[in-house]
């Protein structure tokens, strides 16, 4: 044996040779890079971004002694930054206002907990019930067919499909609230787009216009809204602020307010209509999608559902009644509407929820004994939609009971010395951010409209001039899920995600504050007489 192959040998006898474990440590060291590696993941990034900046918010922000403002202010940051990242499943994040209230000393446990049932939660929930009866009975396909053979043309115009769809909505949300609007709509936007291949065989054309599809509802219910008193809560705000605030005035009528609101929404509607069709109908998108959509095609399938049966019969019938109630339980100051009979204590999910139960009482006569609706029908009722609504509720009621929403109004002071035309545009997208960021609609329109009629005293300016373009500014609210319950209908459906209400209801915020600041001044200072006196 060799000199060199015995020093060989008795390096690898010795029992303290360091070759093994020096192997043994690198694995050691690859593991625990693997070990760092899937901790510190995007996701985890995410989760823990939650939690630190509400421990910065608490260190650092000081707002003139208020704790808990300051709490509150941390709490949002710790929900919109989990919301937004996704960080957690988004029915998750919505139930963390009531571990976080509670423990950062912002509301008690019972009163965030009552806030997760709200008269506005208990109308969509009862809505709800109504659109699985529809779909149960596909009376959504059947109107999804009516509408696509009526405005598909021939060969086949996705622009003028989505056109129909999208009137068809904003003529329904202009008389129901944005929520009953949205929701009894969306079955028939996604009875077309069940049409389209779905999964991996979907192309990015057909993925593109299921986008719109659903974008078109969800904004159309609020956009329609805006033309009429009933179509949503937040002109009812404004003119009985109007009225408690400058009694002696003439009052908002309905057809005062139409004459305004229906030109405003027909301008939105038609920027609404024209960013859907560039952002998500591309050229060639109706040879693409004419294979499913064709109009001979869909005549045949619309024969083939024959007449309409009793069942379906009974479920539109009740929701027609209950449309009806919706638009005359309050008309107006000298026709107060059926809800005056019941001294303002019925809502309209009280409602709701009443038609909604008489589904389980109604016969279908298809089987005796066999009801319209039974509650294995219901099994797939949104939960997740129900605790999305909670929280955003929950956060409202924070927000003011915490006096963040006094800090948030002080803000607004600066207004003051702006010039009229550059105020009309600030007030409406000031009040759009914080119903994107803060809470609901209403209560942005009761948080900042009294704010805006001492600013319009201050400036010597007829106080409508910044009210109006407050109040319409909260239902320009687009970015969002969370900002309203439409927002919230058309999401939980799966077809879109942030990024596209974002891309899409960014310029469609621009334009509602254009044309907003383009009418007030003129058209309305026509209806409302803004110009021939300062109160």
């Amino acid at each position: 044996m060799s000199g060199d192959d015995q020093i060989s040998h008795s390096i690898s006898d010795d029992p303290k040779t360091p070759l093994l474990p020096l192997h043994d440590e690198i694995q050691r060291g690859h593991s625990f890079r693997s070990y760092l590696t899937s901790i510190f993941t995007p996701k985890n990034v995410y989760i823990l971004l939650g939690p630190l900046l509400c421990a910065i918010i608490c260190l650092c922000v000081n707002l003139g002694g208020n704790s808990t403002g300051r709490n509150m202010l941390a709490v949002l940051a710790w929900v919109f930054a989990w919301w937004l990242t996704e960080a957690v499943p988004m029915p998750v994040t919505s139930m963390s206002p009531l571990f976080l209230f509670p423990l950062f000393g912002i509301s008690s446990a019972d009163a965030v907990a009552h806030t997760y049932m709200d008269d506005v939660i208990v109308l969509v929930l009862g809505s709800f019930i109504l659109a699985l009866a529809v779909e149960h009975y596909n009376i959504h396909r059947r109107l999804a067919l009516n509408i696509t053979v009526l405005f598909c043309g021939d060969p086949l115009n996705p622009p003028l499909v989505l056109l129909g769809l999208c009137a068809t909505t904003a003529f329904v949300g202009m008389w129901i609230h944005n929520v009953p609007a949205t929701v009894m709509m969306m079955p028939v936007a996604t009875g077309i787009i069940h049409r389209l291949p779905m999964g991996p065989t979907q192309s990015n054309v057909e993925n593109k216009f299921c986008r719109a599809v659903v974008l078109g509802v969800t904004y159309s219910a609020a956009v329609g809204g805006i033309s009429t008193l009933t179509g949503t809560g937040v002109n009812v705000i404004l003119v009985a602020m109007w009225k408690g605030y400058f009694p002696k005035e003439e009052p908002i009528s309905f057809s005062k307010w139409f004459f305004f609101g229906f030109p405003m929404a027909l301008l939105v509607f038609f920027a609404l209509w024209g960013i859907l069709c560039l952002l998500y109908c591309s050229r060639g998108s109706g040879e693409a999608l004419s294979a499913y959509l064709d109009k001979a095609h869909l005549k045949r399938e619309l024969e083939l559902l024959g007449p309409m049966v009793f069942a379906e019969k009974m479920v539109l019938a009740v929701f027609s009644v209950l449309i009806v109630l919706w638009m005359t339980k309050s008309l107006t100051d000298d026709i107060p509407g059926w809800g005056a009979l019941f001294n303002g204590r019925v809502g309209d999910g009280t409602v709701s929820v009443m038609m909604a139960t008489s589904l389980f009482i109604i016969p279908n006569k298809k089987k005796k004994g066999e009801k319209l609706m039974d509650w294995n029908k219901c099994k797939k009722l949104p939960w997740n939609l129900i605790l999305l609504l909670g929280a955003g509720f929950a956060l409202a009621d924070g927000v003011q009971s915490s006096g963040l929403a006094d800090m948030l109004s002080k803000t607004l002071d600066f207004l003051e010395r702006a010039p009229y035309l550059a105020l009309a545009p600030a007030v409406c997208l000031i009040s759009s951010i914080i119903t994107e960021f803060i809470t609901s609609n209403d209560a942005t329109t009761t948080l900042v409209v009294p704010l805006l009629i001492q600013i319009a005293k201050s400036m010597h300016i007829h106080p409508l001039l910044l009210m109006i373009p407050g109040a319409i500014g909260s239902q320009f609210a687009f970015l969002f899920p969370t900002a309203t319950p439409s927002n919230v209908v058309g999401f939980t459906t799966g077809f879109i995600e942030i990024q596209d209400m974002i891309k899409t209801g960014l310029p469609l915020k621009i334009a509602g504050i254009a044309a907003l600041s383009l009418l007030m001044p003129t058209l309305g200072a026509y209806v409302f007489g803004t110009n021939k006196h300062v109160l």
